[in-house]
């Protein structure tokens, strides 16, 4: 039986405004902008601005239907709580949950790659694709490592990753604005030049990249679950995210501008290390080019650290309220880390860095990104609905933030439009998401068949805050 949430201690609301900040724009900016930047630019050109513009307006608007679950109900769970209250379906809940844990594989799986294809750069090696494969793999490995010793140790590790990560893409952002004014070799034409590179309309060329950018701007909604941590979340959350967004919103589109600038459109189109092509361009007599590779190791090992943590708890929380196998609930006995829950998302994210390597190699990262983006945008279409058929819950006037109802209309019917494949969206992200999901609907009736066999009969996500607790 579940412990009764009311008479569990409260967590400490230790975030101010500015750790809360700081969370939320180390979560947004990484591995999308530093792995992504040459394959978006791959779909619509030199406008590769555009798309990462298009991408921050969706989440801003979905931002804002977040703003109101979260004011409202100010608990950890996110997504799977909002959908558990809007709809109280508890396979719906189980679905939202296992798929937002599926888009945290995903996405370390795409830094893996990212991290790996840096890793050749910056030592010079020339592995080929099973060198990739090897890499991404130890990587890891090596994370799974890290979350097995224990979440302190992985919180400190993403407060000094958070530093580098920033400091890479205000490094890309000076050395290229440097470049311009030394009157290095750049050409600005290039940022209007729109070109698809396959045979579509303009419109589904601009789509197919926002639905890739998307992968950049993921990660808001991850600060809900620090609700409960936050010091009057209420009136602190709407201009935090907001604030939050808004940076990573402009720096993306500078960075995406001084790299079409600076780069022609075919090499970042064929390079996994845009960003490092960028720098080497900028500043080709300084040694600061031999080093940016680095500097983007440590970046996307943020991205995958941050995301196979969270991806780990909540198969763990999971398996706890009797949705999966109660073998996934396990912790381990010295370290009191969720031990098989870490080594299970360990074992889905190898069997991802496979099949990409084996199937998709010189596409890795856009088809990894692009499932996280497709997993995404599914759950945020869901939370624009959330939002407005919870309105029924009337709450006190004024006691929390309410987006006007035109937003979540719009922010439901764009996500669900870049779901779709009408958005230019190719099929092996559907393929990949698919699988997932099949995935967790298996252990899902295996676990069902199991508790009935056993006489359970209150297993279900009953208290989708219990999801977000950590076992250390």
């Amino acid at each position: 039986m579940s412990t009764p949430v009311d008479k569990e201690p409260e967590l400490r609301r230790v975030m101010g405004p500015g750790l809360l900040l700081l969370f939320v724009v180390g979560d947004i900016l990484g591995t999308g902008v530093y792995a992504l930047t040459g394959q978006v630019a791959g779909e619509v050109g030199g406008a590769a601005w555009l798309p990462f513009l298009l991408a921050f307006s969706i989440a801003t608007i979905t931002a804002f239907s977040y703003l109101e679950l979260v004011t409202k109900y100010p608990q950890a769970a996110g997504a799977a709580l909002y959908a558990h209250k809007a709809f109280g379906i508890q396979f719906f809940t189980f679905l939202v949950a296992f798929v937002v844990m599926c888009s945290g594989i995903t996405s370390a799986s795409t830094a893996s790659q990212a991290f790996a294809s840096n890793m050749i750069k910056g030592f010079d090696l020339d592995w080929g694709k099973l060198g990739v494969a090897a890499i991404a793999l130890t990587f890891m490995a090596v994370l799974a490592a890290i979350n097995l010793r224990g979440v302190s140790e992985s919180v400190k590790l993403n407060v000094g990753l958070t530093i580098i990560e920033i400091s890479g893409l205000l490094l890309v952002i000076f050395v290229g604005l440097w470049a311009f004014t030394q009157g290095g070799d750049h050409d600005f034409s290039r940022v209007v030049v729109f070109e698809s590179g396959e045979d579509r309309s303009t419109f589904v060329a601009i789509t197919a990249a926002t639905s890739l950018a998307f992968f950049a701007m993921v990660g808001f909604e991850d600060s809900v679950n620090m609700a409960e941590e936050t010091k009057d979340p209420v009136r602190t959350f709407p201009k935090v995210l907001l604030t939050g967004l808004s940076i990573a919103g402009v720096v993306y589109i500078l960075v995406s501008i001084i790299a079409v600038a600076l780069v022609p459109i075919g090499e970042l189109r064929e390079s996994s290390t845009p960003l490092v092509d960028v720098v080497e361009a900028a500043a080709p007599g300084l040694p600061i080019d031999e080093l940016f590779p680095f500097i983007t190791m440590f970046a996307v090992s943020n991205t995958a650290l941050i995301n196979m943590l969270m991806a780990s708890r909540l198969i763990y929380g999971m398996a706890r309220q009797r949705v999966l196998p109660p073998m996934l609930g396990s912790v381990h006995p010295t370290r009191h880390t969720p031990w098989i829950a870490i080594i299970f998302t360990t074992i889905i994210a190898f069997g991802l860095i496979l099949y990409v390597s084996a199937f998709a190699s010189s596409k890795a990262i856009s088809v990894l990104g692009g499932t996280t983006s497709l997993l995404l945008l599914a759950v945020f279409a869901m939370v624009n609905v959330a939002v407005l058929v919870l309105r029924r819950d009337v709450r006190e006037a004024g006691g929390h933030f309410r987006t006007p109802t035109v937003l979540p209309v719009i922010g439901f019917l764009t996500s669900l439009y870049l779901v779709t494949p009408l958005s230019g969206r190719p099929a092996t992200q559907y393929l990949l998401a698919g699988i997932l999901l099949v995935i967790g609907v298996v252990l899902f009736a295996v676990t069902m068949a199991i508790n009935k066999r056993l006489g359970i009969t209150d297993a279900g996500i009953t208290d989708p805050t219990r999801l977000a607790e950590t076992p250390d």
